[in-house]
């Protein structure tokens, strides 16, 4: 986890909450008088889950003009907030507007509009920007936007026989500035520099997705005989020592910038 894997080698937090999912944690730092959190949220929006013949789906529904309040009713707390989202949106979802159908993603239905992943995630950062800004309470707050890391699955998806078993970082001339990873990228850097403009709070983007789209080797993937999700290999929940350290290092250059620490 960026910040408490490099904060735990000098000082081993007190862990002050988990809830039951261990998906909203608190840990303390008592030497440094400084509190990490996590919180969760698939879409930054309201999302909800589709019950077909009684169980769950992959489907959702989207609406992506409220903001889901677990995480952002925190906000007022926090001195500096790092959000990141994307790959949550990477499924069938139906999106509501004023409580109105606008369109789909992923989707082939005849009736509804599909409006594609990157009008998705604008939405739903425009809305979470949107609230940050209308936030009286957080009127000191650092807010930076982690941008999009690709999960390097190649031959195929999660389910369908894709996999991560790379052994080598790519090249920079063989990393695609023009797939979805990218284009998911971009939306998160012009919805922060439009806030930025639009707005009185404080914006940074940790930019990492060129890095890490070259770094394809950073999955443990079939490495590790990863058979816990029936089979499939995961190439998104887990990483070796090396790329995802290297956002500490950026985030630790962005802050030092930040005149408040100084």
């Amino acid at each position: 986890m960026i910040t408490l894997s490099t904060i735990s080698q000098v000082e081993m937090p007190v862990d002050v909450y988990k809830d039951a999912n261990d998906r909203f944690r608190t840990w303390y730092f008592p030497s440094h008088d400084f509190t990490l959190r996590t919180l969760w949220t698939k879409f930054l929006v309201v999302g909800t889950q589709r019950v077909i013949n009684g169980s769950a789906s992959s489907v959702f529904d989207i609406h992506v003009d409220k903001i889901d309040m677990q995480w952002a009713e925190k906000l007022h707390e926090i001195d500096y907030a790092i959000i990141s989202d994307g790959h949550w949106f990477f499924r069938k979802m139906y999106l509501y507007e004023g409580d109105k159908l606008i369109g789909c993603v992923f989707c082939t239905d005849t009736n509804v509009t599909n409006v594609g992943l990157s009008f998705a995630i604008r939405r739903a950062f425009q809305t979470a920007l949107k609230f940050v800004n209308g936030c009286n309470e957080c009127r000191d707050l650092i807010t930076l936007i982690r941008t999009f890391s690709p999960a390097h699955f190649e031959h195929g998806t999660w389910n369908d026989g894709g996999r991560c078993n790379r052994t080598m970082p790519l090249s920079e001339g063989k990393v695609n500035l023009g797939g979805t990873e990218w284009e998911v990228r971009n939306v998160q850097v012009e919805e922060v520099e439009r806030a930025m403009m639009n707005g009185w709070k404080r914006y940074r983007v940790l930019d990492v997705t060129k890095a890490m789209l070259m770094r394809a080797d950073g999955h443990p993937g079939s490495h590790w005989n990863n058979n816990g999700m029936d089979g499939y290999n995961d190439c998104v929940h887990w990483c070796l020592p090396g790329p995802i350290d290297a956002w500490n290092d950026l985030l630790l250059g962005v802050l030092k910038k930040e005149p408040s620490l100084h």
